[in-house]
Parts: C-alpha cells; sequence; structure tokens
C-alpha cells in the first residue's frame, strides 16, 4: 500500500521517516539515499516534506506517523532534516543535534525569559538517543550541539547573542525539529535531527546566504548516513 503524506509517499516498507519543511530539503535528501532516480522497492527510509515552523511539523509528522501505525507498520525512527543558521559553523557544514529544544517556548518576565518547563507545562527538549547521535556524527563528519527551534527566525545581533547566552551549546537554529520531536514523542518514536549550514544566526543578510551549498551538503551527509539510519534498530 502506497498513501500520500504532505509531500511526499509513504511506503508499507520503511521503518526510517525524515521529516524536512521545503520539497527542496525532501529531494536533497532522497538524493542522497537514493540517487536521482526514485526510491526502490523495499527501501528503508521514507521522506516527506511536512511544512514550514513547529506546528506545521508537529501535525505532518504527527500524520505520516498515525497513517504508517494504522497501515500496520509503523516507523522506529523519525529524523527531522534540513538545512539551517549556524551559531558558528561555516556555510556547508554538517550539524547533529544531541539536543532538540524549543528556544521560544515560556513567557517573557520583566527578569527575563521563563521556558515553559518553569511555568510547570510541557517539555521544551527532547534528546536523541546517544549511539544514534555518535553514528550519524561519525558518518557525516558532523559537529554536535543543541539545534535551537524558533517560530521567528533569528534577525540580529542581540538576538543572536541572547539565544547563545540562554543555550550555550547550541549549534544552530531552525524551525521544525520540536515541533518533529513531539510528533515522534506522541508515538513513542526515537527522533534526530540533522542540519546543513545555510547562514549564519545573526543580523539577516540574504546576500552571504548560501543555501544551494548546504542542499549539496545535505545529500552528501545522508549519503553519508544511510547506513546508519537503514540498520536503526530501537534498542
Amino acid at each position: 500500500m502506497v498513501v500520500q503524506a504532505q509531500e511526499g509517499l509513504l511506503t508499507d516498507t520503511a521503518h526510517v521517516l525524515v521529516a524536512t519543511a521545503v520539497p527542496a530539503e525532501r529531494d536533497a535528501v532522497a538524493r542522497g539515499l537514493h540517487g536521482d532516480g526514485p526510491a526502490p522497492a523495499g527501501a528503508p527510509v521514507d521522506v516527506v516534506a511536512v511544512g514550514v515552523g513547529p506546528a506545521a511539523a508537529a501535525a505532518g509528522t504527527a500524520t505520516a506517523l498515525t497513517r504508517a501505525a494504522l497501515a500496520g507498520h509503523p516507523y522506529t525512527l523519525v529524523v527531522s532534516a534540513g538545512i539551517g543558521g549556524a551559531f558558528s559553523a561555516s556555510p556547508g557544514a554538517v550539524l547533529v543535534a544531541d539536543a532538540i529544544t524549543a528556544a521560544d517556548l515560556g513567557a517573557e518576565t520583566p527578569e527575563g525569559f521563563v521556558p515553559v518547563t518553569d511555568l510547570g507545562f510541557g517539555t521544551v527538549t527532547h534528546r536523541p538517543p546517544a549511539s544514534l547521535v555518535r553514528d550519524l556524527a561519525a558518518r557525516t563528519g558532523a559537529t554536535v550541539g543543541t539545534v535551537l527551534t524558533v517560530s521567528t527566525v533569528t534577525g540580529t545581533a542581540d538576538r543572536a547573542a541572547l539565544l547563545a547566552q540562554r543555550h550555550p551549546g547550541a549549534v544552530a537554529e531552525a524551525m521544525e525539529g520540536f515541533g518533529v520531536a513531539e510528533a515522534a514523542a506522541a508515538h513513542g518514536v526515537a527522533v534526530a535531527e540533522i542540519r546543513t549550514v545555510s547562514n549564519a544566526v545573526g543580523p539577516r543578510d540574504r546576500a552571504a546566504w548560501r543555501i544551494g551549498d548546504a542542499l549539496a551538503a545535505l545529500t552528501d551527509a545522508f549519503g553519508k548516513a544511510a547506513p546508519v539510519l537503514e540498520s536503526w534498530k530501537n534498542t
């Protein structure tokens, strides 16, 4: 059985779901996994574009997970993937999250920002399996650290400095990881996040963005990561 799920196809053979924001990222990941042709029959990894931002990412990922579970072939791993901004890494660098953190989920107070957990609700961080992080980083040559999820992309030096101060282990920011992780957690499925760098976190300078380089790096990263993903066992 094959069903349409957002911008991609879900099969009855895959045990890993890769969720990107937009089709360009989806296609870059798919090229790394399958080359320029379609995914072969029995491919163990599905790739879908679930939308931009944490809400769309959570909804799209949850839809894909639910459809697969109802069809009797649940996923055992979800990977949030795409390009993003980095705090120090150069364009084209590969980053793997050891923590997926919602950077702006909480409340502003006179004393400063308070995360939602300090208000007595929910969670702000999901942690991928340590062995998976290690293996992905080893295969791809990635830098490991916290990947922040934001609803508003950073566009000033002051905001970048504030985020770096609040999250000293942060290596990147993007807009979907936490949403993907929330959906995975609701289904009891492991999660990971792989990003490649298109720009620096800070003042918004479109002329300095290297989206093409980041997409090419995403293809290369998933080509190298494929054996890790294909052999993943949720143990």
